[in-house]
């Protein structure tokens, strides 16, 4: 009989929950913004905060790098033909420029690179760097696989001018 007695048990219990549903059915409406408005903790609401973007530059005295990857499919045609690469979902421009800073100008400036990427399962490629003449100055750029939804951290070795310097960032795509 126990069996018997629980199975009564939750047949009550969820015709009393039906009747308590058809009950505050009507009142929905108008507990929910109520509800909604206590998460708020009676703040008012704000402007979206504009976050700036992290520094795509770094200056090792007079030698100023520049660097960023952003995906090809970014790219319009005619900038992905100038630097000679494909617009694909899957690849990333790294593009690095050298300058070398005297009285407030900024002039090319000669060095090697070397650049890799880490992704956040902890694989590394590295990534073939090659000039491009952009005009009065000469970039840097290589290409990098890149999957959606991943992180990843990039590091350039810069030896110029007798000195060897490290920029590290990371991005998002």
């Amino acid at each position: 009989m126990p069996v018997a007695s629980a199975y009564r048990d939750a047949v009550a219990l969820a015709a009393g929950a039906a009747v308590k549903n058809r009950l505050l059915r009507p009142f929905l409406p108008l507990l929910l913004p109520l509800l909604l408005a206590a998460c708020s903790g009676n703040e008012a609401p704000r402007a979206a905060e504009f976050v700036p973007p992290t520094p795509a530059e770094s200056d090792f005295g007079t030698l100023r790098v520049r660097y960023n990857a952003i995906p090809t499919l970014s790219l319009s045609a005619e900038v992905a033909r100038q630097y000679g690469v494909e617009r694909d979902a899957g690849t990333a421009l790294v593009l690095v420029a050298l300058r070398q800073v005297e009285n407030g100008e900024e002039r090319d400036a000669d060095g090697t690179l070397k650049a890799s990427a880490l992704d956040l399962s902890g694989t590394r490629q590295a990534i073939d760097l090659r000039s491009v003449d952009t005009g009065d100055y000469t970039d840097h750029i290589g290409t990098a696989r890149i999957s959606p939804r991943n992180t990843y951290r990039f590091e350039v070795v810069v030896t110029s001018g007798g000195r060897t310097e490290t920029v590290k960032f990371q991005r998002n795509f």
